[in-house]
């Protein structure tokens, strides 16, 4: 039981932290987006060890069958690939992370198309753990911070439009 709690506890969090981050990108804080970024992302790895210690007992063998288990029920297609595109996730995070840290200046100033590549692929994941993979109350508050986003993108572009800024997150 405390298992199950910590992998679904922490999941839940680092999704909230990951939400608070592109709110405060939208909303011109810089600051507080880089650190709601950090924890989101530790709090995911915390998710990460959770779920290969209490579910999969470390096993990636385990890991790829249930993933494939959850895609065969969900989907009809029995394939474990997902896992892998998890992991991309860990690794894309993690090296946005180091980034933002090593060299925020170059971070900020990086090509548009980067940005819009990260937050695409993360938002897509996320959408899909909060949304498509899980039930009930989860779902609601994966398809409410999704709206809520999209709101909060749509205003600020029409203001950065109208002032000539940019609307993308980072």
């Amino acid at each position: 039981m405390p298992g199950t709690l910590a992998i679904s506890w922490s999941a839940r969090a680092a999704f909230l932290l990951y939400v608070d981050a592109l709110a405060a990108w939208l909303t011109g804080k810089t600051h507080p987006a880089r650190l709601a970024w950090t924890c989101g992302f530790f709090v995911y790895l915390s998710h990460v060890v959770a779920a290969f210690q209490f579910h999969h007992h470390w096993s990636h063998s385990a890991a790829y069958e249930e993933t494939a288990r959850r895609t065969a029920e969900l989907f009809g297609i029995r394939s474990g690939g997902g896992l892998y595109w998890n992991y991309a996730f860990t690794a894309v995070w993690a090296v946005d992370i180091i980034w933002i840290w090593w060299s925020a200046e170059t971070y900020r100033r990086r090509p548009r198309w980067i940005g819009w590549v990260v937050h695409s692929f993360m938002a897509f994941l996320f959408f899909n753990a909060t949304v498509v993979f899980v039930s009930g109350w989860v779902r609601w508050l994966g398809l409410a911070a999704t709206v809520a986003l999209g709101i909060l993108w749509l205003r600020t572009r029409r203001k950065a439009t109208k002032t000539g800024e940019s609307a993308c997150p980072t």
